[in-house]
């Protein structure tokens, strides 16, 4: 992510009651075992899969996967994939509301996530993205060159890569404008003729008695509150994952009519949850 979006007013802050720290407890520790479970299990599948693989990882994502997958089982929210991921060679790009993301975007398709290089060194959450395998890469012109390659390398091996082209979260009721910049490595000679590209629509529907922004993360939010509100609740809501239609890179005429594109058709997949972007 880059500068944070400020569009809306932060919640109040979440107090959890006796019968809140029940739920947080009975749905926080299997989660945590869940997670960290699988990381170990993960590591040491990937110190032989490595030797032998390499880059191409047949088995440890489907370890995410299933963790993905589980979480949502433990946290009572029920997870709805809408249409088809694809098959073709490319990259994913889709609307980013917070950390529930990194669940939702892996529950049904095996995907690696690009992010700042910043990220990598972030406790827990730094080490979660290295065994998973996310693609780190520097804002910086000089290394362009380099990480272009690593793009190729990695979707030659058939690896999707996820973008979130609006740059940070929301409150995920809305799609923030999606930067032409980063689409600009899909136009260089050695990506443009074989990739494809898929939108994909993350909606998050809030519990009925919620604020409807309730699983939105953004702006200068703590995860530790946000995680514990989301493990309190009582009832909760649903999300649903919508594949779009894949499009080759090479029918576009540039980056700016390629994230435009993707912009419109992510923003529709919102439905009715989509309010005005500001």
């Amino acid at each position: 992510m880059t500068a944070l979006w400020h569009g809306e007013p932060e919640p109040h802050s979440f107090h959890p009651t006796g019968a809140d720290w029940l739920r947080i407890v009975a749905r926080g520790v299997p989660l945590a075992l869940l997670v960290f479970g699988g990381l170990v299990v993960l590591l040491l599948v990937r110190l032989i899969e490595r030797p032998f693989c390499g880059i191409k990882r047949p088995v440890t994502p489907h370890i995410t996967q299933f963790v993905c997958r589980m979480a949502f089982v433990i946290l009572g929210i029920p997870f709805k994939p809408i249409g088809t991921p694809m098959r073709e060679k490319g990259a994913v790009v889709a609307n980013h509301a917070g950390w529930l993301d990194i669940f939702t975007l892996n529950a049904k398709k095996r995907v690696y996530f690009v992010s700042k290089s910043e990220v990598a060194n972030w406790p827990g959450i730094g080490w979660l993205a290295r065994a998973t395998g996310t693609v780190f890469i520097n804002r910086d012109r000089r290394e362009a060159t380099r990480q272009i390659e690593v793009f190729r390398e990695r979707l030659s091996a058939g690896h999707k890569l996820l973008f979130f082209p609006e740059g940070t979260s929301s409150d995920s009721r809305r799609v923030l404008p999606f930067k032409p910049t980063l689409f600009a490595a899909f136009f260089t000679p050695k990506l443009r003729d074989f990739m494809w590209v898929q939108p994909v629509t993350v909606r998050y529907i809030a519990p009925d008695t919620e604020d409807p922004r309730f699983y939105g993360w953004w702006g200068d939010m703590d995860f530790a509150p946000h995680l514990v509100q989301t493990l309190a609740a009582r009832k909760q809501g649903r999300v649903e994952l919508v594949y779009h239609t894949p499009v080759k890179v090479s029918n576009f005429a540039s980056r700016k009519d390629l994230a435009a594109y993707c912009e419109t058709v992510v923003r529709g997949g919102l439905g009715d949850l989509n309010v005005e972007a500001s």
